[in-house]
């Protein structure tokens, strides 16, 4: 948590008129009290205990409010008409001495801004917006891991936009010490350096992470008609959004759909649009050229969206790709794998069912053998890759070239791994992918999508079609014609799905299972602490869901339990397995280590007051 802010607040307020010179900008008043009470106001909701302000012009209504305010300490930047912001955030180092939220004075914004740098788990973090057209914007460009790369008020400087700069940054103390460093060499030669420059110049050897938050409330006030606008659209937007936030925060350790952050929450309160508007049509472009980027090349591969759970993008695939003659063989060695066998039974799909153990590593030779001896050919391949009944790894690479070697096409059922766990479908072979947005994307349920290799899904054009809304073909050449769903998709999901992708970009999917890896082994930890047993091996392992046996204690009793910790915010999740008595922990989602530990902590609350045999169990 951080505990120290910084607020910029030495500009003169030229071009707001009368209104700048004899106010400090972070004095201007929208409502009752200035702009700047209203942002101290924030930080102190969000946990800042101690507020540091850069002065210069009119520096005697900042120093007044030490007196209202005992947590903030104010410094003179006797240099501020000659100098830019960086220099008064640079006369600022004997104060800073600890990672901290920097400010500008001159700026109003929805406090979800400072929850969401808040709950961020890089260290340094620049907020961002979609496109504002206010005039006078800082562009950024960022990398391909969702890095600062550049920024520059001049569009023409940058290969690609990819938000703007807010004035909202969560800076690392090792950071800003970086920053002091650049800004002494540089100052000589361009004394009215910013700050966000400085943050640019040292970009090359920080990663600096930009958090986007699309339709994110926000305004500076730089001049007249930054001010009119402050006042007649942005200010009343972030009074009526900051009214309904106060949505509280639960760890669904469920298997999806998970735990979002925020700003995929917010994202979804959007201006009503008419999904037909092409404007609504290149967004939906975009969100599926991104899916098909996670796993494979745009040019081999493509995204088809369907309104719909992942038992959906499944069940377009079998009824869609499975021709009259072909064979289809469906691993079942869980729940989900027994779900696409009963699809296959459903249409009537000429189909074997490979069975194997739940939580074992499937035998790869009888794998082979049963594709090879099956009587005649086989066509395709289907089966889960992390199996959600248990969290056991099928191993979708080698199974991939057993399909190679004997001509099959591999589906896969990747609810569980996109997004999480890395997959290159041309290297792994796999022809078709059902996958959706509520798991490991973080994004919010309703949309399950199919990636495709083109090729082989223009084969199946000739296939009589099974279903109507499920059709792949027809769903996918449509799309392809006329950047539309045939049937009326979910349009806020559709938004929160945008933010959901910008956000794992940011993340990197490698860094994303390191972070759901270092859960798990915080659970397993705790699970082994505790004298519970869990199913599968460490070396087949997901490291994404993880199901346990339940405690042979007098008085245990699953329901019993999952409201326990639903008091506490905590939803947990009951097993699917027909021979053992088990529940399941999930570690996907916007949570942490801490939060697992937190889980856990609980967990041992309840155990052991059932076991003493108390009459009630306090929370």
């Amino acid at each position: 948590m951080i505990r120290t802010a910084v607020i910029i607040a030495a500009g003169v307020g030229s071009r707001l008129g009368d209104a700048g010179n004899n106010n400090p900008k972070g004095f201007l008043i929208l409502d009752q009290i200035p702009i700047i009470e209203e942002s101290i106001q924030k930080l102190i909701e969000h946990g800042i205990e101690r507020i540091i302000i850069g002065t210069g012009h009119l520096k005697e209504h900042y120093e007044a409010l030490v007196k209202k305010y005992s947590i903030i300490s104010c410094k003179y930047n006797d240099l501020y008409e000659s100098t830019g912001s960086m220099y008064t955030l640079f006369n600022l180092k004997n104060l800073i001495n600890e990672d901290f939220i920097l400010l500008e004075s001159d700026l109003i914004y929805d406090k979800v801004g400072l929850k969401v740098l808040n709950n961020e788990h890089n260290q340094d973090v620049i907020l961002a917006s979609g496109k504002t057209n206010s005039g006078d914007e800082v562009y950024i460009e960022v990398t391909d891991k969702g890095c600062l790369k550049h920024l520059s008020k001049d569009i023409r400087s940058l290969n690609n936009v990819s938000a703007e700069l807010v004035g909202i940054t969560k800076i690392s103390y090792s950071t800003f010490q970086k920053m002091s460093l650049y800004s002494e060499k540089t100052f000589k030669i361009k004394p009215k350096l910013d700050y966000e420059e400085a943050l640019a110049g040292i970009a090359r050897d920080v990663d600096i992470s930009v958090r986007i938050m699309e339709n994110f409330a926000w305004c500076e006030i730089d001049d007249k008609v930054h001010l009119n606008r402050a006042r007649k659209e942005v200010y009343p937007k972030i009074n009526t959004r900051e009214k309904i936030q106060t949505i509280k925060r639960n760890i669904l350790l469920n298997p999806g759909p998970a735990t979002t952050t925020d700003s995929v929450k917010y994202s979804q309160v959007v201006p009503d649009i008419c999904p037909r508007e092409r404007e609504f049509g290149d967004l939906m472009v975009s969100i599926s050229t991104e899916l098909t980027r996670f796993v494979a090349n745009t040019l081999e591969y493509s995204t088809v969206l369907f309104c719909g759970s992942g038992t959906a993008a499944v069940e377009a695939i079998l009824s869609s790709v499975v021709d009259n003659g072909d064979r289809i063989l469906i691993i079942n060695n869980g729940a989900y794998g027994k779900r696409m066998c009963q699809i296959a039974e459903i249409y009537e799909l000429d189909f074997l069912e490979f069975k194997s153990s739940p939580y074992d590593a499937i035998d790869i030779e009888i794998l082979e053998s049963s594709i090879r001896e099956s009587g005649r050919p086989m066509s395709h391949l289907a089966l889960v890759h992390n199996e959600t009944t248990t969290g056991l790894l099928n191993d979708i690479q080698t199974i991939g070239a057993i399909c190679g070697r004997n001509n099959v096409k591999m589906i896969v059922d990747a609810m569980s791994s996109y997004a999480a766990i890395p997959i290159d479908m041309k290297k792994m072979n796999i022809s078709f992918l059902a996958a959706s947005a509520n798991k490991n994307l973080q994004g919010m349920p309703g949309i399950g999508f199919v990636i495709a290799h083109k090729e082989t899904l223009d084969n199946t054009k000739s296939i009589r079609p099974r279903n109507f809304y499920l059709n792949l073909y027809a769903q996918y050449k449509s799309f392809s014609e006329t950047y539309q769903m045939r049937f009326t998709p979910p349009v806020q999901t559709m938004y929160a799905l945008k933010q959901a992708i910008m956000e794992t970009r940011m993340e990197g999917i490698e860094a994303r299972y390191s972070r759901y890896s270092k859960s798990w082994q915080t659970l397993i930890k705790g699970i082994e602490r505790l004298s519970l047993r869990y199913l599968v091996p460490k070396e087949h392992h997901s490291r994404i869901i993880t199901t346990i046996v339940e405690p042979d204690i007098e008085g245990y009793n699953f329901n019993e339990m999952h409201d326990y910790f639903s008091a506490s915010g905590f939803t947990i999740y009951p097993g699917k397995l027909d021979n053992e008595n088990t529940f399941r922990i999930s570690n996907i989602g916007d949570i942490t280590s801490n939060d697992i530990m937190s889980f856990l902590n609980l967990l041992e609350h309840y155990l052991s007051n059932i076991q003493k045999g108390s009459d009630g169990i306090n929370v």
